[in-house]
């Protein structure tokens, strides 16, 4: 069913991007990924050529539109195609609102939110030609709010009322769309480093196989929304 797919995917460096990017073209799906440094995106691709040669490393900054049409329009130059997009770049910066800066709140809104948007703007033609799929990462951080947790928490629940809303209008030209809440996942983000401590998290290959597992999904149904936790959290 998936066979032959194109997909883009930002925030593919590393972390969840690059499990998905594995797992998808594992499963013989084209992967063209994306990251704001040119020598992550050249390492991450030289790695991922391991498993195949059908994927393209590509710069670009979620927050710029332009990069993300230029982004699809290289996807499409490579593989001819573009079948699934998965916005999943993103960051966080966790300080009490009183000291949070107006530069801290401006990129994690820009990066978070306003990238989903301006990564389905870029893409949504061509999504309208292969009848495809757009899939954003949020987080359950997008459903429960904490303690210096403002800016995140904003631009997360911002995540899952846009992917939501903008499912109501794609469907109709038989585009799906699906936002995936994770809870604790083992990889870089906010200056971890993964180990053996993160055992217990989701890893970057168990979102990768959600995702598969969505895309392979008979037509006619439509995870719209999921929540997506480790079993049992670490005491």
């Amino acid at each position: 069913m998936i066979d032959n797919k194109v997909a883009y995917i930002t925030g593919g460096t590393k972390g969840i991007g690059f499990g998905i990017a594995k797992i998808l073209l594992e499963n013989g799906v084209s992967v063209a990924f994306s990251g704001r440094k040119k020598e992550d995106v050249e390492k991450a691709e030289q790695d991922l050529k391991q498993i195949s040669e059908n994927v393209l490393g590509i710069v670009s900054d979620v927050k710029v539109l332009e990069n993300e049409e230029k982004a699809v329009q290289q996807t499409k130059e490579k593989f001819g195609r573009l079948d699934f997009v998965i916005a999943n770049a993103g960051l966080g910066i966790f300080k009490p609102v009183d000291e949070l800066s107006a530069e801290e709140w401006k990129d994690m809104i820009e990066t978070n939110l306003t990238g989903v948007f301006y990564t389905l703007k870029a893409s949504v033609e061509e999504l309208k030609k292969t009848e495809g799929y757009y899939i954003t990462v949020s987080s359950l951080a997008g459903a429960n709010f904490f303690e210096n947790g403002t800016g995140y928490n904003a631009s997360k629940f911002g995540v899952v009322g846009f992917t939501q809303a903008a499912m109501i209008d794609l469907r109709k030209y038989n585009i799906k769309s699906t936002v995936i809440m994770p809870g604790s996942v083992a990889t870089h983000f906010n200056g971890n480093i993964p180990s053996e401590k993160d055992a217990w998290k989701i890893q970057p290959e168990d979102m990768g196989n959600l995702v598969l597992d969505i895309l392979k999904m008979n037509p006619r149904v439509l995870p719209s929304k999921i929540e997506f936790r480790a079993t049992k959290p670490a005491k």
